[in-house]
């Protein structure tokens, strides 16, 4: 697949409405939290930083400029030093623009950027057991399934199992 279908850029303030008008129940059932997508855009855009900067938020668009979505990150400690942490990447992409690998081509970036800006050794993706096509992208992105969590995320009004993955730095 060519990395060049995508590009990922900073988030403009011209892009809020578009990328919240996308963040619906029917649009995105897999990133509906229920804590209103336009606090969550403008929170993100306000911290619209680095890589490794807690969290923060890229768009994904086309190569001709096409908006298709956003990536998001945030840190995770999985022990007490600076070295124990990893970044927790996710991706939405809007209905119409999915199926046609551009959130493998984002992931794949997204990771790659983090390794080559960032001492981290460890990416992780998590979704949930039931979105096989995101479990297609990471693993073409070159994410390894690691396991199910089970309950760990609480949307739509029930607990849902999570499968988690990960690409180490030298993956």
């Amino acid at each position: 697949m060519s990395m060049d279908k995508v590009r990922l850029r900073a988030v403009r303030e011209t892009d809020l409405d578009t990328l919240t008008a996308n963040e619906t129940p029917e649009s995105d059932p897999w990133n509906n939290f229920e804590i209103g997508a336009s606090n969550r855009f403008h929170r993100r855009f306000a911290n619209n930083g680095g890589i490794g900067e807690g969290s923060g938020m890229l768009v994904v668009e086309t190569t001709d400029g096409t908006l298709v979505g956003s990536v998001s990150w945030f840190t995770v400690q999985h022990g007490p030093s600076a070295a124990c942490r990893a970044l927790n990447i996710g991706i939405s992409l809007f209905a119409e623009h999915r199926g046609r690998g551009y959130g493998t081509a984002a992931q794949r970036q997204l990771a790659d950027y983090v390794f080559s800006s960032q001492l981290i050794e460890r990416v992780e993706a998590a979704t949930d057991v039931d979105n096989i096509a995101e479990q297609r992208a990471l693993e073409a992105a070159g994410f390894s399934r690691e396991g199910v969590l089970r309950h760990a995320q609480f949307r739509v009004g029930e607990w849902r199992d999570l499968v988690l993955y990960s690409r180490l730095r030298g993956d």
